[in-house]
């Protein structure tokens, strides 16, 4: 079980705006390609309902009886299982349903989804929550780990013949990818919240204390001739008050030790029958026998995930915001490069609004995540069409972009426990990964760009030589005039340089570059090296 758990919060010189000219290859661009902007168009609006489709509910019956909407927590707790419940919950609570019962196959997963999830339950006031552990076909018919977690938290547990529930200690993924038991910390904050939602919904709170601590012992003692589980401390607390003739005298109980159910150093887990036997499951192998139980009397409703459950459990995944990540950066960089708004804008665009549209579907993204991002493109934007070089906007652009990045995978802003400097950690391994890639990326299009067919649209391969110009349209171009004789010299920028311009030395006008800065027009310059007729100057004071 991973030990996260509960949440705490929450070289361009285009203009900044494109002109006319570039709104109108925009518009030719989608309109050109309008099928496919719709048909994206439709993909968002499926994501943003995540509606399952087929989702078959039921009328009440006109016998008036209690009704059961039946919500399926299978495979791996994450962020996307969360919102599904919340969402199905909600629609069970919106139609009346007087019990919501979670059929529960999981093997576990993240405790802070599990928290979620057990915090919403525990929430729910006007229905009876119930956890159902059951077998099937395509089931593994267990609750472990934060499974466990999920069925402490509901008001009553039922489970089928064959299936088991318990070993619900938080662990942490070892160096060599094993998963080793997690820091005190972790395991004391589970152990409370697993003793706490006992103690809630009336289980025998030693049960809870042993599936998270291998330190608890357990056992099982007839107390005044009735069966109860009771942990070390507790059964050696009323031993000590165990009369010393026989009978018991007031205040004091009779007690006697059965067997040892988890020994210190195990986990526990337990079968249907063992959780039956001990007061914490009853027994239900159908939903027949399950509705007889808890007194329900029709079906108001059952829940399944739908495909648009399955995409943004994709989305959200480390990967899938890893490389959504690398595509937006190398097409943003891509855009800059390129006149105009086309296809890499697009991308890009695409690219983010996928990254935190996603993560604002599990409840992830906030103003805050949006408000740094935006200030980080706001930077970048400062330094390349305002700036010269790449200085501190630039590197404040790129800081902001990841934190707004990093925060949107997360629920929480600031650390404050152990398993929250883990999840920080792994989620910082993504956008750092990602940034660097992006950067890699991005290195390998601008050396191999020129030889790489499919970029041959963002390359300028037109050489353009010292023959294309005369001597009377450029003057200092011509082609055996010796530059080597203008070091020193010192002249007038006659255009600004980005760094490459024109300069105005000695009466005549030559090319020139700046020598690594940005050089406004009229400004003193001095020629500081000639390379062949490549002339670098560099600023002076007055001549």
């Amino acid at each position: 079980m991973d030990p996260a758990f509960q949440s705490i919060l929450r070289p361009s010189n285009l203009p900044l705006f494109p002109s006319r000219p570039q709104c109108g290859i925009f518009y030719t661009m989608v309109h050109t390609n309008r099928k496919a902007v719709f048909s994206f168009a439709a993909f968002l609006f499926l994501l943003a309902g995540l509606a399952p489709p087929g989702v078959p509910v039921y009328p009440q019956q006109a016998g008036g009886g209690k009704s059961a909407w039946l919500i399926p927590i299978q495979g791996d707790i994450d962020p996307s299982m969360a919102a599904f419940v919340r969402r199905e919950a909600g629609k069970a609570l919106a139609g009346g349903a007087d019990f919501v019962i979670f059929e529960i196959d999981t093997f576990g997963g993240r405790v802070d989804s599990a928290l979620q999830i057990t915090s919403f339950i525990t929430s729910i006031k006007s229905a009876r929550t119930v956890a159902w552990v059951n077998t099937g076909s395509g089931s593994m018919g267990v609750s472990w780990s934060a499974g466990a977690l999920i069925a402490f938290a509901c008001a009553d547990i039922y489970m089928a013949s064959g299936t088991s529930i318990g070993a619900a200690a938080p662990v942490v993924a070892g160096a060599n990818g094993s998963a080793d038991s997690a820091g005190e910390k972790t395991v004391a904050a589970v152990r409370s919240q697993m003793a706490a939602l006992a103690e809630r919904n009336g289980y025998p709170a030693g049960i809870a204390l042993a599936m998270v601590d291998y330190d608890v012992e357990l056992w099982e003692a007839l107390v005044d001739g009735q069966t109860r589980v009771l942990t070390l401390g507790e059964l050696e607390r009323l031993e000590s008050e165990k009369p010393a003739a026989e009978g018991p005298e007031q205040g004091a109980a009779r007690v006697e030790r059965r067997a040892i159910i988890s020994p210190p150093g195990k986990l526990l887990s337990l079968t249907s029958g063992e959780a039956n036997r001990y007061g914490l499951a009853g027994l239900a192998d159908d939903r027949d026998s399950l509705f007889a139980a808890i007194g329900a009397a029709e079906t108001a409703g059952e829940s399944s995930p739908g495909i648009a459950d399955g995409i943004i459990a994709f989305l959200t995944s480390g990967p899938a915001q890893a490389v959504l990540i690398i595509l937006g950066l190398v097409m943003v960089f891509l855009e800059l490069n390129t006149p105009g708004f086309g296809i890499p804008g697009v991308v890009a665009a695409l690219a983010f609004i996928t990254v935190f549209g996603s993560g604002a579907l599990l409840g992830r993204v906030d103003s805050l995540e949006i408000v740094l991002f935006l200030m980080g493109v706001a930077c970048l934007a400062i330094e390349i069409f305002v700036l010269p070089g790449f200085g501190v906007m630039g590197i404040s652009g790129i800081i902001l972009i990841g934190l707004s990045l990093l925060f949107s995978m997360q629920d929480f802003v600031i650390p404050r426990a152990d398993w929250e400097w883990e999840l920080l950690g792994r989620n910082a391994v993504v956008v750092v990964f990602s940034l660097f890639a992006a950067v890699g990326g991005i290195a390998v299009i601008a050396l191999l760009g020129p030889r790489i067919r499919l970029f041959d649209g963002l390359t300028l391969k037109t050489r353009i030589t010292e023959t294309a110009y005369s001597p009377d349209s450029s003057p200092g171009a011509a082609g055996e005039e010796d530059y080597a004789a203008l070091a020193g010299k010192r002249g007038v920028a006659a255009s600004t340089l980005r760094p490459s311009g024109t300069a105005e030395i000695e009466g005549r006008i030559y090319r020139v570059e700046g020598d690594g800065v940005f050089i406004e027009a009229g400004e003193p310059v001095e020629v500081a090296r000639v390379y062949g007729s490549r002339i670098v100057v560099r600023p002076c004071g007055k001549a």
